[in-house]
């Protein structure tokens, strides 16, 4: 069948309007879910759910290639307005709305042989629902993978677009310092963890790795355990953020804070313990799919606007498709909206006629990578 709503920009503002006004932080997507499923079925679809997990994926066609368009769905949990609660700060709303828009045009089409796979994943801002997804075969026929992702106005322009996002790795350690606590008059009764991390962070802070490549580490968050001032606290809870452009070099940066932290427990004679507690891979770009998408850009929106490949420090789980599944071809679009404050700013706005341009590239990059395993093919929906 046919989508029904004919007026593609009147249903990409009442999607958007309809999901950014009910957030969901990661793994409790419920609403979200449901809401998905309902416009899908009602066009006609099968949308896949699963029994232990938010998040759902949907097929257009059949057989091979298979190209996927992989949509975020979580929210962040944020003060707004001197309110806690879910706040869709990072543009995962759009990325929806956008998604669902380019079902829409795909079903007006004739499509080549093939199939679409549409993901709209839970729990992106947690590392983990890319894997999850991986888990569950979602990947597993894959032959393409595309992505989408708001940028900040101060990263690209409103009006532009990027064939890829070079997302940096990211990892997040915590940490614990567990030595005895002390008098505050006698201090020689044993080191304070506050000293201990001190010196920690200092020396991560001084932390070199022979590369020309970008990294970085910082601690965090930092809480000796205890209520006393007259006390030197002996155990303390901290966070490490690191950050590196590739994903051998996060390895190398990992290896180093957990020897600088085994060398500082036997200097002081106190244990520290750490832990990862998420990873984010590095970007790992396949070629043909990024020349595939700087042409959808550049016929969508002329090539003085393709802005070619955004580097960011930032990261996204999306990149665990391509590292779990290597002969897997993927890229991100990198969108310029006129995003800010900046991204997870709990004030952050953009440009929503940018949604318009967003499904039309999408859907281009679909068509052409379909395409490019030959013509023919016959309407779906």
């Amino acid at each position: 069948m046919s989508v029904l709503n004919n007026d593609i920009e009147s249903f990409l503002q009442t999607t958007f309007n309809d999901l950014h006004h009910h957030a969901e932080v990661s793994w409790k997507e419920v609403w979200t879910t449901e809401y998905i499923k309902r416009l899908l079925t009602d066009w006609g679809l099968k949308p896949i759910t699963f029994d232990d997990l938010t998040g759902l994926y949907v097929d257009i066609g059949s057989g091979s290639p298979v190209v996927g368009l992989r949509a975020d769905i979580d929210a962040l949990w944020q003060e707004v307005g001197g309110e806690m609660r879910a706040n869709h700060s990072c543009g995962h709303d759009a990325h929806m709305t956008m998604a669902l828009g380019v079902i829409q045009e795909l079903l007006n089409k004739k499509i080549p042989k093939g199939t679409v796979r549409v993901i709209f994943q839970p729990a992106e801002e947690t590392g983990k629902g890319a894997l999850e997804m991986v888990k569950r075969g979602v990947a597993d026929d894959l032959d393409f993978l595309y992505g989408v992702h708001l940028r900040p106005e101060n990263e690209l322009p409103n009006g532009y677009a990027g064939s890829s996002i070079r997302h940096h790795a990211a990892c997040f350690i915590k940490g614990t310092i567990d030595g005895e606590d002390a008098h505050g008059a006698r201090p020689y009764m044993g080191p304070s963890a506050f000293q201990v991390g001190s010196d920690f962070g200092s020396k991560i802070e001084r932390l070199s790795l022979k590369t020309f490549e970008s990294y970085s580490a910082k601690i965090t968050q930092f809480q000796t355990i205890g209520q006393n001032p007259n006390i030197i606290a002996g155990k303390a809870e901290f966070s490490i953020d690191l950050r590196a452009q590739t994903n051998e070099l996060m390895d190398a940066l990992i290896e180093k804070i957990f020897a600088l932290a085994d060398g500082l427990s036997r200097y002081y004679g106190v244990p520290i313990h750490l832990k990862k507690e998420a990873f984010v891979a590095a970007a790992v770009v396949d070629r043909e799919a990024e020349t595939f998408m700087k042409e959808a850009i550049e016929e969508t929106l002329g090539a003085k606007y393709m802005a070619g490949a955004i580097k960011s420090t930032g990261g996204d789980d999306f990149h665990f498709y391509t590292v779990e599944k290597p002969k897997l071809k993927a890229t991100m679009l990198g969108l310029g909206c006129g995003l800010k404050p900046g991204l997870h700013h709990p004030d952050m706005t953009f440009d929503r006629r940018a949604l318009l341009a967003g499904v039309r590239i999408l859907t281009r990059v679909v068509m052409k990578t379909l395409e490019s395993f030959g013509k023919g093919g016959e309407r779906h929906g």
